[in-house]
């Protein structure tokens, strides 16, 4: 399998408020990178997996509406507790969706697997990957 991954980030503020999440059930600030990985079991005629260019492009897209925003604030995520996790998975429906619409171009047609990782720290790190 081959794999094209790009990079983005975003700085966010958000609440976990269950008791689980102990001091992060008040209101802080993260800077999460993501990561989003393409995979194809092929390459194209030009050697390519997918256009880096796009994959960059449409993940800064739907990260940007993110960045610099109180998540608790957001209609999309109301009623969620937007760990890590969950975050994670929002991306890669997003991505999904774009590559459904052809936003990944000729080569889109060719993703088999997604896999969005989200960099909560240099020591922690969490990801959702599934089958397009």
């Amino acid at each position: 399998m081959f794999a094209v991954e790009v990079r983005d980030h975003m700085m966010i503020a958000h609440s976990l408020p269950r008791e689980v999440f102990g001091p992060a059930q008040a209101m802080h600030g993260a800077t999460f990178i993501v990561d989003a990985a393409f995979m194809t079991e092929d390459l194209d005629e030009n050697g390519l997996g997918v256009d880096i260019g796009l994959a960059t492009t449409v993940l800064k897209a739907i990260v940007a509406p993110l960045n610099y925003q109180n998540l608790d604030e957001l209609e999309i995520f109301r009623g969620k507790v937007t760990t890590t996790e969950v975050l994670a998975k929002h991306v890669f429906d997003q991505l999904k969706a774009g590559i459904a619409a052809g936003d990944l171009g000729p080569g889109g047609v060719r993703i088999r697997r997604l896999k969005v990782t989200l960099h909560e720290s240099h020591v922690a790190r969490a990801w959702y990957e599934a089958a397009i």
